[in-house]
């Protein structure tokens, strides 16, 4: 940590100010960073030595015979595959380099690496960027990808030399510091594969390390202090520390995994998120779970169970769909978009589970997390997740309804119910500098504290451990080992039954508005604006759905009005044991709302058990 300024907040505020001059009335926009302030260690612009090439060439053998689990299809409809198309990016890199300059710079490096990797990153509005570089995280990047942490017996030999030859080897995971072959022996998982290309084995493709390169992300022109806040360093020079827990948190699921029970894996999910494995523990086990089948068109390509399925899917469910109007010249694969919504739609109902029970006069709705990292993770500016409760009288009319959201304005009421989500923004320092109000804000490159956090931490969750790697929760709490949050409806008079629903967006109204408003440099804003205006308003997707009968006799599992031989039938299906939460579809066999359905259940059943069939 830079130590120059030990009074932290207070030495940024004066230094602001007379940056300034003397009078906070002259504060203004951009923060005059350049492009030494986001220097980050890795491969460099220009520093390789074979650029890299576009994803089509890898599609004569990895693609065009098998859409369902080759890696060309499969890949080409992600947004690891839009990244430099997404227009949410666009609208986002204009809104940061109108707020710091150059600023562009840290997203570029993610989202169009070959175009940074080529020395097109500037000017970092993405101007000069080519029609290849549209490709976006493609086969080249990952599959050049070497192990930053060289290991001896582990690491192909030939990784020691490229990194000793670096001119900047990175010596920590995140932020797109990734360390790339300059050759073309490309990297896999396999020690054989048979390819016609070069080919080296590589332990570190089946590492979620190799994950963390990119999903952990820090701006680098803060300074993390020991009260964890953060400062603004010296402007003009690279960051006094390259490890990014000294830097602002902007993304942490690689660290979330990292300190989840995930991490010292495996664990039994019942097979949850597909592929041939019921047991996961990397990032790969889930989103590109292993499928039977070959990786390559031609007879050369060994048949394998373990074959990595170049799923990729996260959460979004939106963006992939306006691709093809917005880029109609690149070379997109027709059907691939769809398909990988569909995927990203079967992943958020993979990564929870509801129980809904009525005790004393209230609802209380448990949201399991059944991920790797929080939920929801990721990029946190616009991205929500929230409950909808309604309740029903006997003639089946709504009379209560919490998290209403409005699919004709894209208006969520979020007062009266729990929404999952981060909210960044900027203190009484940056406020001084930059002119903005202080408080929360979508100013993703300037934000420097975070006002909330309540995403549900994964299975293992510690608050010591994510606060050393800056995930802890923020005006919120979990105890350590919950992955789960609670919350409480009154259920009202009139109501006999209750429905629930857990839905996810990619991007809210007030998100998109904002991009609109605050862009002064470029179309991107509005473009955006009028692509959600003309795509269903980025439409929530339900993750999950339970409905509950009120009153109703204990074990009524089929809600019938008795217990007999059929609701039995079900009980058997949900028994799970203690200490395991129920499994989807079971939360009603939890008899004494435990979270798990087990002997104490079982008494309860048998006691209203008639035997009628």
């Amino acid at each position: 940590m830079n130590n120059l300024c030990a009074v932290g907040r207070a030495c940024l505020l004066a230094g602001a100010l007379a940056f300034l001059g003397t009078s906070s009335a002259a504060a203004q926009l951009p923060v005059l960073t350049n492009l030494n302030d986001f220097f980050l260690p890795g491969t460099q612009p220009n520093e390789l030595g074979i650029e890299l090439h576009v994803p089509e060439n890898c599609a004569t053998c990895h693609g065009n015979y098998n859409p369902q689990i080759e890696p060309m299809f499969v890949w080409a409809g992600t947004m690891m595959a839009q990244a430099a198309r997404d227009p949410l990016f666009y609208a986002c890199l204009a809104v940061a380099n109108q707020d710091a300059r150059a600023s562009g710079d840290l997203c570029i490096r993610c989202h169009v690496p070959r175009a940074w990797l080529g020395g097109r990153s500037t000017p970092t509005n993405g101007s000069a960027f080519q029609q290849e570089d549209r490709s976006g995280v493609h086969c080249d990047l990952c599959h050049r990808m070497i192990d930053p942490f060289y290991e001896p017996g582990v690491s192909p030999p030939q990784d020691l030399t490229i990194l000793n030859n670096m001119q900047a080897p990175p010596a920590h995971l995140g932020s797109a510091m990734y360390a790339l072959t300059p050759n073309e022996d490309r990297r896999g998982p396999f020690p054989t594969a048979g390819a016609p290309h070069q080919y080296a084995y590589s332990p570190f493709h089946l590492e979620s390390a190799l994950c963390g390169t990119c999903h952990d992300v820090s701006n680098p022109v803060y300074d993390r202090q020991p009260d964890d806040t953060y400062v603004l360093n010296d402007l003009g020079q690279p960051a006094p520390s390259f490890d990014p827990y000294d830097q602002f948190p902007l993304e942490r699921t690689y660290s979330e995994w990292l300190k989840s029970s995930f991490a010292d894996g495996p664990i039994d999910m019942n097979g949850r998120f597909g592929g041939n494995r019921t047991t996961v523990s990397t990032c790969q086990d889930c989103h590109m779970p292993d499928v039977s089948g070959r990786a390559c068109s031609s007879g050369s390509g060994f048949f394998r169970d373990d074959m990595p399925l170049h799923d990729l899917t996260g959460a979004n469910t939106w963006v992939p769909l306006l691709i093809p109007g917005l880029w109609p010249t690149d070379p997109l694969v027709g059907g691939a978009a769809e398909a990988a919504v569909d995927r990203a739609e079967q992943s958020l109902r993979n990564a929870s589970n509801v129980n809904v029970r009525a005790v004393a006069g209230e609802l209380r709705v448990r949201v399991f997390n059944e991920t790797g990292h929080k939920l929801p993770t990721g990029y946190p500016e616009g991205r929500r997740m929230w409950l909808n409760v309604r309740f029903f009288d006997q003639l089946g009319q709504l009379v209560a309804e919490h998290g209403a959201y409005n699919a004709l304005t894209g208006d969520l009421t979020t007062t009266d119910t729990k929404v999952y989500e981060a909210r960044l923004g900027i203190d009484a320092a940056v406020a001084a500098l930059t002119g903005l109000p202080e408080g929360e804000s979508f100013h993703f490159a300037i934000n420097n504290v975070y006002y909330l956090d309540n995403r549900i931490p994964p299975r293992g969750f510690e608050h010591e451990a994510f606060r050393v790697v800056q995930a802890a929760p923020v005006a919120y709490s979990y105890a350590d080992g919950q992955f789960w949050d609670d919350t409480l409806y009154s259920v009202p008079p009139a109501a006999v039954r209750a429905e629930v629903r857990l839905f996810h967006q990619v991007a809210s109204k007030e998100y998109v508005t904002f991009l609109r408003d605050a862009n002064t440099t470029n179309h991107w804003g509005n473009t955006l604006y009028q692509l959600w205006l003309d795509n269903d308003l980025s439409p929530p997707t339900e993750m999950a759905a339970v409905a509950l009968v009120l009153g109703m006799l204990p074990g009524d599992l089929e809600q019938d009005g008795d217990v007999d031989l059929s609701d039995f039938l079900l009980f058997q299906q949900c028994y799970t044991g203690a200490a395991s939460p129920p499994v989807v579809g079971c939360s009603m066999a939890d008899l004494d709302a435990d979270d798990d359905v087990d002997l104490a259940d079982f008494l309860i059943f048998q006691q209203n058990f008639t035997g009628s069939l």
